[in-house]
Parts: C-alpha cells; structure tokens; sequence
C-alpha cells in the first residue's frame, strides 16, 4: 500500500512540473510570436532637411516618418549612414533591408529596385546668388552647374545641357555642390526643392534665392527603396498609405516645412 501511494504521489509530481514546463514554454513561445523583427536602413545623412546629423543624431523628415511607418508595420529599424552612392549599392546587394533617402522612384531604378506606393512629392529647383541673371532652367545653358551625382537633379541639367556635359559638376553632397558655388566654381545649384529652400533658409547671409520652374522641371516622387523581390514591399506599401491617410504623415509634414502637404496628389499616384 505505501509502494503504490508513493507511485502515484511522483506521477502526481511528474505531471505538474510537465504542466509548469509546458505552460513557460507557451510564454516564450508567445513573447517570440510578438516580437517585431529588426531592419537594417541605409540611409545618407547629409540630405537635409530630410535625413541630417544634429549633434550626433541622426534627425530629419525622412526620420520621422520612417519611424511612423515603421511602427505602423510593426518592426524595429536601425537607421545606418552610409552614404548617398553606397546606399544603393547596400539595397541591391541586401546588405540593408530598405533605403530612404528622398529617392525618387523613376524607370531606370526600377529595374533594379523595388520601391514602396509614394510618400512625397517633389521637384528640382535651382539655388543661385541674389545677383545671378539666372531666372529659369533654360537659363542654365551656358553655365557651370553644381549637382549631387547620380540623382535626378544631375539628370534634369544633363537634359538641359547635355549628358556628361562639361559644365556640370558632380558631388557626394549637396552640401559640397553649394559651398563649389559659394566659392565662385558654380553659378548655380540644382537639387531638390526642400533641400535648397532649406539651405537658402538657414542661411540668409550667403544671399541665395531659389529659382522654381515648373515648366523645366517634372514633379517627381519619392518612395522607400526595397531590393527586387522583396517581402517587406507589401507590408510597406500598406503602412506607408495608412500613414498618408490618417493625419500622423500632414502632421510630420507641417512640423519640418511648415506648410500642408498635397497629401491628395500623392495617393493618386499610387494607384
């Protein structure tokens, strides 16, 4: 009688540490479940005012709603400076998951690269000295134009002047393409409006103005940059809509140009 209570006083014991086990491996295994999976961004961040250091960190438009988008998809993301041309050079090797980096979605990129539903819309401006008689873009024939290489902004002039014309200076920033012209080497810059409009507003001592031209310049969107085939474009292209639609993209627009944003135009290119 005392063997047999024994036996079913251990089978009792048995079956409760099983329960306990199995019930702590359900928690992990539901905590796992909920996690959300980390991406690696690259990203260049000497584009102000869309992705720029302050202090050391790493701020900007582009920031703020790559993180609401983020969020809105449900993952984690490592934002990673590496640079305007090695960004895509990251994206097409899948060393990062993603770019964003006021990258305009146009024919020849996507053959290469998958991009996400619009998110902004843009044009190319010209940013001269208050003294320049350069009023348009078909004003820059015949002029040493500054440009971010490899960009919309170097295809726009290289239209107006000339594929690889000599007149056309290309650079790694914008930031250098300005100080070239600042310093005599340029008489005009060509890059994308929020990025000129900035510059020319921060910096009312240089005496710059910015040239708008409809007519010369196409609008243009931007889009986050996958690599081709990629899983995370429709997950993306959801929350990227879901942030247009629901007032948080108007209200990170307002915070960094201070104007609404033509959110209409936007979704109307997405479909």
């Amino acid at each position: 009688m005392k063997k047999f209570s024994l036996l079913i006083i251990v089978m009792i014991f048995s079956l409760i540490l099983a329960a306990c086990g199995s019930n702590g491996t359900s928690a992990e295994a539901d905590g796992a479940s909920n996690e959300k999976k980390k991406l690696k961004i690259a990203t260049e961040a000497n584009y102000a005012p869309f992705v720029f250091l302050d202090q050391g960190k790493m701020t900007g438009f582009d920031v703020d709603f790559m993180n609401a988008v983020a969020s809105e998809a449900n993952y984690e993301i490592e934002l990673v400076n590496v640079g305007w041309d090695p960004l895509f050079v990251e994206v097409k090797d899948k060393l990062s998951d993603l770019g964003i980096c006021a990258i305009t979605i146009n024919d020849e990129r996507e053959q290469t690269y998958d991009f996400s539903v619009p998110y902004y819309l843009s044009t190319n401006e010209i940013l001269v000295p208050k003294s320049s008689d350069i009023k348009s873009a078909a004003d820059l024939k015949g002029k040493v134009v500054a440009v971010l290489g490899g960009t919309t902004g170097q295809e726009a002039v290289e239209g107006i002047l000339g594929k690889n014309h000599k007149d056309i200076k290309k650079f790694d920033n914008n930031n250098l393409a300005i100080l070239e012209m600042l310093n005599g080497g340029a008489d005009a810059v060509v890059a994308d409006n929020a990025v000129v409009q900035e510059y020319a507003k921060n910096n009312p001592d240089k005496n710059l103005i910015v040239i708008k031209d409809e007519e010369g310049f196409e609008k243009e969107f931007y889009g986050l940059m996958f690599p081709k085939g990629s899983d995370l474009k429709a997950d993306f292209d959801v929350a990227v809509t879901e942030v247009l639609e629901n007032g948080t993209y108007a209200k990170i627009y307002e915070e960094w140009f201070g104007a609404e944003p033509d959110v209409e135009t936007i979704l109307a290119e997405q479909k």
